[in-house]
């Protein structure tokens, strides 16, 4: 039977959908939430998603989609839900009240979606984060199996080694209830060694933040190598020392003498705190405690990956709730400026201080540091540059799902 047979009650727009995301391709997905959005009272619906860089929102096209403009993601309405994670309101002339909200996975933005509506009372705006929600499961689900999405994200071309780390990130922003991480690369298009990755278990955080030599297709295959090795030894439950050994071994087997990686890499025991982690050659952990950058008592670090000789030393400290932690390769600290002025740890953590206390959430501090760094080289960036933030016990995590 179907909605449509006398004495048969219309079926829910968003039970409809569910249903029909069963067998919905990726250029189905904009016309098929349209028309769902219609019958839930919504005129207009157009969902866009972010480019690579988190520069701008790309409106996905389909039949009976509203033609729409690419629109920054600085200066607009739509750009402002994006940035803060907020519902947001304009008004049109001729054309009425639209309705603009963040399209969030679990912690992690997607882009935006737009709804055209009578009246933004209450329950519609109630109504609108549920299809908002469903929306964005739809776009990863289907991502998983079409270069649709993939496609419409680019603004520029990218490159070999910028496609195989993009594959080989875990998404760019998780939360729970007690931990925030977020983490950003550039040159976004054409990203070579540098990459990152991460996995919550249990009451433990995982954290590895990689900058393999040189840059290109070389350096990618090295870090996707390194990578495998770090998520195979973690998920073996082996210690820091000995990830750090197994990671050390398949480099040094199969890659050149003239190849290695410098790494961080860290756990925390998300119930007391305790953090601890291997530092390969790398720059260490900061950590940023009420306003102010704390330094780390010495801990010596480990050759970089590939030429280690032994056991690397394994280093400790003991986070307070509030703690932010930041993990970066050379790329951010080490940015000059046109006159030589290198972008350095304390501008890195006055930017990520001052982002804390005007309230902007982790994912948007990260976007903005990321612009900020290219703004200060002239938007010419002489490496590659990645960082995740990691915040603990903060109380702001609910906060992303505001």
């Amino acid at each position: 039977m179907t909605s449509s047979e006398p004495g048969v009650l219309p079926e829910d727009p968003i039970r409809q959908l569910l249903r029909e995301s069963h067998l919905l391709s990726a250029d189905q997905v904009a016309p098929t939430v349209a028309a769902r959005a219609a019958d839930l009272g919504f005129l207009e619906t157009v969902i866009y998603l972010a480019d690579y860089e988190q520069v701008s929102l790309l409106p996905l096209p389909g039949s009976g989609v509203p033609p729409r403009q690419e629109l920054s993601i600085e200066g607009t309405v739509a750009g402002l839900a994006y940035r803060r994670m907020e519902l947001a309101h304009t008004d049109r002339p001729g054309s009425g009240h639209h309705l603009w909200l963040s399209l969030v996975d679990g912690a992690e933005r997607l882009g935006v979606i737009e709804l055209r509506v009578e009246t933004a009372t209450a329950a519609v705006e109630d109504e609108a984060r549920i299809l908002a929600s469903l929306v964005a499961e739809l776009i990863v689900v289907n991502d998983l199996y079409s270069d649709f999405f993939s496609r419409l994200r680019r603004r520029k071309v990218m490159t070999l080694a910028a496609e195989i780390q993009w594959d080989l990130l875990p998404p760019l922003t998780f939360a729970t209830d007690r931990v925030v991480i977020a983490g950003a690369l550039e040159p976004a298009y054409e990203i070579g060694g540098d990459t990152f990755d991460y996995a919550v278990t249990n009451d433990t955080a995982d954290l590895l933040v990689l900058d393999s030599v040189g840059h290109g297709l070389a350096s990618a295959l090295l870090s996707s190598a390194a990578v495998g090795a770090y998520r195979h030894a973690r998920r073996s439950q082996l210690d820091l020392p000995e990830i750090s050994q197994a990671m050390n071994t398949v480099i040094a087997q199969q890659f050149g003498a003239s190849q290695f990686a410098t790494a961080a890499i860290v756990r925390l025991d998300l119930d007391t705190g305790q953090l601890r982690w291997v530092n390969a050659g790398h720059p260490a952990p900061l950590i940023l405690r009420r306003g102010s950058l704390i330094h780390l008592p010495a801990c010596l670090p480990a050759r970089p990956l590939g030429l280690q000789s032994g056991k690397p030393l394994e280093c400790e400290t003991r986070l307070q709730p509030g703690d932010q932690v930041l993990l970066y390769t050379d790329g951010i600290v080490e940015a000059r400026s046109p006159t030589g002025e290198f972008f350095g740890e304390e501008r890195l953590a006055d930017f990520i201080l001052r982002a804390a206390a005007a309230g902007d959430p982790a994912p948007e501090t990260i976007r903005r540091l990321m612009r900020h760094v290219l703004v200060h080289q002239a938007d010419q960036l002489q490496d590659d540059a990645s960082i995740v933030l990691l915040e603990w016990r903060t109380g702001r995590e609910l906060h992303l799902l505001e």
